[in-house]
């Protein structure tokens, strides 16, 4: 597929009309505090959320679902062991999956399970400059889920992870990185409130599932998830300037945003 700027806005419009038409299941293995945020964005957006994580169903649900997140926030014993049990599944079964190594570096228990996954080759990694620079064992980690990198700071260490998963990296920040170790595009979209809700960054690691599920080009997926995403949060700022309020109307955008909004306003070099 063409990975110039005007076709990837085409693309992202088809994939998220997919998303919309087929409403593809996403398995969530993610962090508590995020849980009721994930599901309520996914089914925003058109996808249908299923938050599996036991041990002995994580596997096999995974067979079932179109798409799968493993998010590292709480990782408590039994959410790892589902979590390698998904990720076994989904590899057989040939779903794609997402890892999204949040916090890793200084927390051994994470950053040694974000280590293990990696060589199991995410179709998509998604994080901050921090936790990908930690996870290419080229950096400490941020503070706690905040990143102390910028995302440019991160760029080969991107390409990196990306040559060594055969999958795509996302790095998230005021402009997104996106890479699949060849080509590089860099996305200009999104508002600060993002940052001052919780789940803003985890429920993208979901989304980003949502459209691997229906796209087979995981560099096409990211970026129209991406896109999506933080043009629906700009949507939302315009009419809900407080955290409080911009979390109920980033919900309501989610559901909004349509292939006349990604036209007007997708910003990509």
């Amino acid at each position: 597929m063409s990975r110039t700027p005007e076709n990837l806005i085409s693309q992202t419009q088809t994939a998220l009309e997919r998303v919309r038409v087929t409403a593809p299941l996403v398995q969530s293995i993610t962090n508590a505090v995020v849980t009721n945020f994930t599901a309520n964005a996914l089914l925003a957006l058109g996808a249908a959320p299923a938050m599996c994580d036991i041990v002995g169903e994580a596997g096999p649900f995974a067979r079932i679902a179109q798409g799968l997140l493993i998010n590292l926030g709480t990782p408590v014993p039994e959410q790892c062991e589902a979590a390698r049990e998904a990720v076994a599944a989904a590899n057989e079964a040939g779903t794609p999956w997402v890892l999204d190594p949040v916090a890793i570096g200084a927390l051994p228990v994470r950053t040694a399970l974000a280590l293990e996954l990696r060589e199991l080759r995410p179709t998509i990694v998604r994080g901050n400059a921090s936790e990908i620079l930690a996870l290419a064992e080229a950096g400490a980690g941020g503070r706690g889920v905040d990143a102390t990198d910028g995302v440019e700071s991160a760029l080969d260490a991107a390409v990196s992870l990306a040559r060594r998963t055969g999958g795509v990296l996302a790095v998230s920040g005021p402009t997104d990185l996106i890479t699949d170790g060849e080509r590089t595009v860099r996305l200009s979209n999104g508002h600060v409130l993002q940052t001052r809700i919780t789940g803003g960054g985890c429920a993208l690691g979901a989304v980003l599932a949502a459209f691997a599920a229906v796209d087979e080009d995981p560099m096409v997926a990211a970026v129209a998830a991406v896109s999506t995403y933080n043009i629906a949060a700009e949507l939302a700022a315009e009419r809900a300037p407080r955290p409080g309020s911009f979390q109920i109307a980033f919900l309501d955008a989610l559901d909004e945003v349509r292939a006349e909004h990604i036209a007007a306003r997708m910003v990509i070099a």
